[in-house]
């Protein structure tokens, strides 16, 4: 089993910046590639960003690309999402999960999932 804990949600302004953490406890950290995935209301969850267990490859949806940015710190079974000028639109749940070894982008690949951290991005 893996356990995730997602931190750092919050209300913050069109254009601020915010970084989520999700840690992670149990088996192995370094052995699962981790994923970032939201959730708006009313529509289905989505996926954000993934890396991989060594944090030498990453992958973003496109909605993302070039201003959110996906690391992980395997010393502290930590990883990050930093989620630079946000968008109203990025107003979601964030999710945090691990699938074993392979990076994917696909929500139902992955084993473990977090509880969700909110954000809200105001206009």
């Amino acid at each position: 089993q893996v356990q995730l804990v997602e931190s750092g949600g919050g209300l913050v302004q069109a254009g601020d910046s915010l970084r989520l953490s999700c840690a992670a406890s149990g088996r192995t950290f370094s052995n699962y590639a981790m994923g970032w995935f939201r959730q708006a209301p009313g529509k289905e969850r989505e996926f954000v960003a993934t890396i991989s267990w060594s944090g030498g490859s990453t992958y973003y949806a496109d909605a993302v690309k070039g201003r959110f940015t996906i690391s992980r710190d395997n010393a502290n079974n930590t990883v990050y999402l930093q989620m630079n000028s946000v968008k109203p639109e990025a107003t979601a749940v964030y999710y945090c999960a691990a699938r074993y070894y392979r990076m994917s982008s696909y929500r139902y690949e992955y084993d473990y999932w977090g509880q969700g951290t909110q954000v809200t991005v105001s206009s």
